[in-house]
């Protein structure tokens, strides 16, 4: 059984507990918060708030979704401290910046508030703070793994176009597709900022600069849609190597198309929709998994797209 069958068999188990779980066990005022590390630009992050907020129609328990509207981490924090305060049944976070995050999460843990980290972090941080489990997707093996695919292609050289370049899993994503293709990474990442305008022109100046790129990497729709643009407007697009993180609607398009060669789900709706299910069922019934859950890597190609394309940005 592949790993992503795997995934979805676990989604599947957890997903069919809830209509039994929610129908006796329910406790008064059951609350569930997530905070994550997205600024409200981030158009990705809509299939996070679907999830939780299906989690907790089908679990009968109130969420909520919180974050800062810049992505800055400085302001998570707070937001973190905030609802730990607030005294919540459980928090959902992620973990962009150990250095910065990992204090209010700790604190949160230790006033008695069970949390779960999800999306960005990994098991061994999720242990060291005191969190449950992790469920999420581990970024630098999905780079690697991606680089790996593409070393299989005849790539050598690449651009990553690092939107966030801040948060320290994205880093991690395109330092492992540097090491998978088994080259250096240097300067072949770029701070491309998160103005959809700047992204293009950004993307376009280097491969001006470096006409020998094999490859181009986005992390994200906020830096693949205008890398997208960018092709079209130099000529490239369908002629260089196009891979990419996540799911969006122009990024299926672009696989549809050709123009992007593959795309990495993560598949968030169950990052947000399996900790919720996980924490109500543990709270209610004491129950627990005993290993971490990985939602992704699952590489998207045209031949595979289905029910991902019909759902992309609100489920996939």
């Amino acid at each position: 059984m592949s790993s992503i069958i795997k995934t979805l068999a676990i989604a599947t188990t957890f997903a069919a507990a809830p209509m039994i779980a929610a129908t006796g066990a329910q406790a008064e005022g059951e609350k569930y918060i997530l905070v994550s590390h997205a600024p409200d630009s981030d158009s990705w992050w809509n299939t996070i708030k679907n999830g939780i907020a299906l989690a907790g129609e089908q679990m009968d328990v109130e969420v909520e979704y919180r974050n800062p509207p810049t992505g800055d981490l400085a302001d998570m924090a707070r937001i973190i401290d905030q609802a730990a305060a607030s005294g919540p049944n459980g928090i959902i976070t992620t973990l962009a910046d150990p250095d910065i995050l990992a204090g209010p999460i700790q604190n949160a843990v230790d006033s008695g508030i069970d949390v779960i980290i999800m999306n960005t972090g990994s098991p061994e941080k999720a242990r060291e703070i005191g969190a449950l489990m992790y469920v999420g997707q581990p970024e630098y093996d999905a780079g690697y793994a991606a680089g790996l695919r593409a070393k299989g292609d005849g790539i050598q050289s690449f651009l990553c176009v690092n939107h966030y370049i801040v948060q320290p899993s994205s880093q991690e994503r395109c330092q492992g597709f540097a090491d998978g293709l088994g080259v250096e990474l240097g300067n072949q990442m770029i701070d491309a900022g998160q103005d959809p305008g700047e992204i293009k022109n950004r993307v376009m100046a280097y491969l001006s600069s470096n006409p020998d790129t094999d490859a181009v990497l986005t992390l994200g729709p906020t830096s693949a849609d205008p890398t997208l643009l960018a092709l079209e407007e130099n000529g490239m697009a369908g002629d260089i190597y196009f891979g990419t993180f996540d799911l969006g609607g122009e990024i299926v398009e672009g696989i549809k198309s050709g123009v992007i060669e593959w795309g990495i789900d993560q598949q968030p709706f169950l990052q947000a929709y399996l900790p919720v299910v996980v924490m109500t069922n543990y709270h209610r019934y004491g129950v627990l998994p005993g290993n971490n859950i990985n939602s992704g890597p699952g590489f998207i190609t045209a031949e595979g797209l289905g029910k991902i394309e019909e759902f992309a940005g609100e489920y996939r």
